[in-house]
């Protein structure tokens, strides 16, 4: 289900058919570098973590190669890095793990991206499902995903 929300999202775009779906596990950064043919920084991962508000979740959409650094996510957040149990992802954004994405998300959350992903022409973040992605250029991943702002929370990607 979670995938048709994302292509009924896309749809209003006119891009519901650049969808990408594929016969094999795209569920990891892993996974889906090698089913789309692409080095694993430019898979767009989107991580889900708790806000001030318990009710409420931040994800954040960074570069396959990357982590979060928990001193730069409270500088930026004002809060510690604790990501959402499974359940939790499920229940804020209607999407399982392995095909969250910041597109046709069951509530209205705050999306952030992270610098990492800049130093790509093209990224692919899931759409939905653990075996679907969407090509973007950054420009348009930032329109998509109705991101509030670029951020640097993430480490692992540039020379320290």
């Amino acid at each position: 289900m979670s995938l048709e929300n994302v292509k009924h999202y896309f749809e209003q775009f006119q891009l519901s058919h650049k969808i990408m779906e594929f016969d094999t596990s795209s569920a990891t950064v892993s996974d889906a570098a090698t089913t789309i043919g692409v080095e694993e920084a430019q898979i767009a991962k989107t991580l889900s973590f708790r806000a001030k508000d318990p009710n409420e979740a931040i994800l954040v959409v960074a570069a396959g190669d990357t982590k979060i650094d928990n001193k730069k996510f409270r500088s930026q957040f004002h809060i510690k890095a604790r990501m959402l149990s499974p359940d939790d992802v499920y229940e804020q954004t209607g999407h399982k793990i392995g095909g969250v994405c910041p597109f046709g998300l069951k509530n209205d959350l705050l999306v952030y991206l992270d610098e990492s992903l800049k130093r790509f022409d093209t990224v692919y973040p899931a759409c939905g499902s653990a075996n679907s992605a969407i090509a973007l250029n950054c420009d348009d991943l930032f329109t998509y995903a109705n991101a509030e702002a670029w951020v640097d929370v993430c480490k692992g990607w540039q020379e320290e």
